[in-house]
């Protein structure tokens, strides 16, 4: 970090802390250490019969794109209920959430995704602030080519590998990928 942008007070000299292993602004004043820890996303993939919810993106990144219901987790909220709460906020959906389907990790963005399976309590949806539009897709139907983010495909496809089961063991990134935007947006064979 360079050092014209650190702040004059709080924790503003960076050092490995005592007990830890890696380096970390701290405040010399009273010695305060200032984790950053990576940000949790939270979200679904909403059935309704044999289709998927997917949201066009109204913001950036990846404006126009088709993507699930997800977002930060807020301070003080619940894995299960910030998934809730971005299903209604970007698809004005209600959900019952059947358990978690899967925990990615993205590194280069610092973010541990955890995804739920879920199933819509009415296919009576529609575009939220942060959402051009909404639709409904049967499988062969999911415009693939248009995929906002890598850990979208997987979540589709290990949705898909669940089939009709009511437990399923949750899923992590397919082997080798890390949610580079240069991985392929399709399906796995």
């Amino acid at each position: 970090m360079s050092r014209s942008l650190l702040p004059t007070i709080g924790p503003r000299v960076p050092q490995v802390p005592h007990g830890d292993n890696r380096e970390r602004l701290t405040c010399p004043d009273c010695g305060f250490v200032q984790y950053d820890n990576p940000k949790v996303v939270v979200g679904s993939v909403a059935r309704w019969q044999d289709r998927v919810l997917l949201c066009r993106r109204d913001i950036n990144p990846r404006k126009g794109f088709w993507t699930l219901p997800a977002g930060y987790l807020e301070l003080n909220e619940t894995a299960e209920a910030g998934a809730l709460r971005e299903a209604w906020e970007e698809a004005r959906a209600r959900l019952s959430l059947q358990g978690v389907l899967a925990v990615y990790n993205i590194p280069r963005l610092s973010q541990v995704q955890v995804i739920y399976r879920a199933q819509l309590l009415s296919d009576d949806v529609s575009a939220g602030l942060e959402t051009q539009e909404v639709r409904l897709f049967a499988w062969d139907e999911i415009p693939w080519g248009e995929i906002a983010f890598p850990s979208v495909r997987w979540a589709l496809t290990h949705d898909r590998e669940a089939g009709e089961a009511t437990t399923f063991p949750a899923r992590t990134n397919p082997p080798g990928e890390t949610g580079d935007y240069g991985e392929s947006t399709r399906p796995q064979k």
